[in-house]
């Protein structure tokens, strides 16, 4: 049992290595300029290490994406669950969407710059993705339409999507190194889908929430 558990160990080490080394060469070269064998070399380990964890180098491309939309999957699903009210559950889910710029930006450079070469069926699954992503947002706008924050005119559709289109291409423009922390950015974020949604009784109740509109930074 302890022989199969560090071959596992090794397992999730050479596929996160393989994955970090793909993200250098493929931000260097593109995702054409580099070949499976090159992977392999500068990641230190064999083509039998590479095709035990990817089925082919498109698969590599794929897990670049899977990792980071799970991640925001999984962590806007927490903040739906943990918050009571529309408005704090639409601040956090949005936190939860800004703070991947953080934590993996690479993949999110290399994979929507590359994302043209993935096959019909990753591209598929994908959208599943996405949709599951969608329809989180569209459930906490029609709870707080229902309960009155929201404005009851406004198009839940649309709204979703402005919010989705308002956050998406962040890492275009996003330092690490910048004048503003990602967290202070989603204050701002915030702010402007606030205004934009909640009637003036559920802005007024976003205000006595100070931290919703305020950065720890």
């Amino acid at each position: 049992m302890v022989y199969e558990r560090s071959k596992t160990m090794v397992k999730q080490t050479v596929k996160q290595r393989i994955i970090e080394t793909a993200l250098d060469l493929f931000q260097q070269k593109g995702y054409h300029g580099v070949s499976i064998d090159e992977i392999v070399e500068k990641a230190g380990t064999s083509k039998g290490g590479f095709y035990h964890n990817f089925k082919a180098k498109d698969t590599l491309l794929y897990e670049i994406h899977a990792v980071f939309i799970s991640y925001v999957l999984k962590e806007t699903k927490v903040a739906y669950e943990r918050h009571d009210s529309p408005i704090e559950k639409v601040c956090a889910m949005l936190y939860a969407f800004t703070n991947v710029f953080d934590l993996y930006q690479r993949h999110i450079t290399v994979f929507y710059d590359e994302s043209a070469y993935l096959p019909h069926d990753y591209k598929i699954i994908i959208k599943e993705k996405r949709t599951e992503y969608r329809k989180l947002i569209e459930q906490v706008i029609d709870d707080g339409k229902k309960s009155g924050d929201f404005r009851e005119n406004i198009s839940t559709t649309i709204t979703t999507m402005a919010i989705i289109g308002l956050v998406n291409w962040t890492y275009k423009w996003y330092k690490q190194n910048g004048k503003l922390t990602m967290e202070q950015i989603t204050v701002y974020f915030n702010d402007i889908i606030l205004r934009g949604i909640c009637t003036e009784q559920g802005y007024e109740q976003a205000l006595a929430k100070s931290h919703l509109l305020q950065s720890s930074n």
